[in-house]
């Protein structure tokens, strides 16, 4: 694969992780660029590991991975989907303080959930003479930028929507999950 490829590859990997951390960026209290190159990292570091595992296992195993891995990053979105819904709806802005950071392993959480995709590309690029690691370097690296100005773009879209940020952030990831899933199926080509 080819240097251009290549980037074309990391930044489509990476739309996901941009579309999830801009409902994270808004469901903040006024994000810092530290809290948002906190969670590119997040993002980059989990998105560049995914594909790694996905080559690894696909020169194992590759018809079982592929079987289930659109299932589970629904699931996973889904989850995290309707949480943020939920907390949409019970939350009000005048009797709650929104967080001004999100924890760890939620981050975590979303950024496996948005990054199964690049496993699965992982698990094709085991059948291609490919440097996995340059690969899955480009991919995190493009993950983490777009992932840090997704929060700072959530960061200014997060006062205009107000207690609505949350719960379209949580609709924004049911829907990469819907997409997912209906990729996977064949529905979308």
């Amino acid at each position: 694969m080819n240097i251009s490829a290549t980037l074309i590859l990391a930044f489509g990997m990476s739309m996901d992780a941009f579309a999830a951390s801009i409902g994270k960026g808004a469901s903040l209290h006024q994000p810092r660029f530290r809290e948002a190159l906190r969670t590119g990292l997040i993002f980059g570091v989990v998105e560049a590991i995914t594909p790694i595992i996905g080559w690894a296992i696909g020169l194992f195993a590759s018809q079982y991975i592929m079987e289930w891995d659109h299932w589970v990053a629904f699931s996973l979105l889904f989850i995290l989907g309707m949480r943020m819904i939920v907390e949409g709806i019970r939350n009000r802005p005048d009797e709650v303080e929104k967080v001004k950071r999100h924890g760890f392993w939620l981050l975590v959480a979303t950024a496996i959930a948005t990054s199964l995709d690049a496993m699965a590309i992982g698990v094709g690029l085991a059948f291609l003479q490919v440097n996995i690691v340059h690969t899955a370097m480009a991919i995190g690296m493009a993950t983490m930028i777009m992932a840090t100005l997704g929060m700072m773009i959530g960061r200014f879209i997060g006062p205009l929507l107000g207690k609505r940020a949350e719960i379209i952030g949580g609709v924004v990831l049911i829907g990469i999950g819907i997409n997912i899933l209906l990729e996977h199926l064949g529905y979308l080509a």
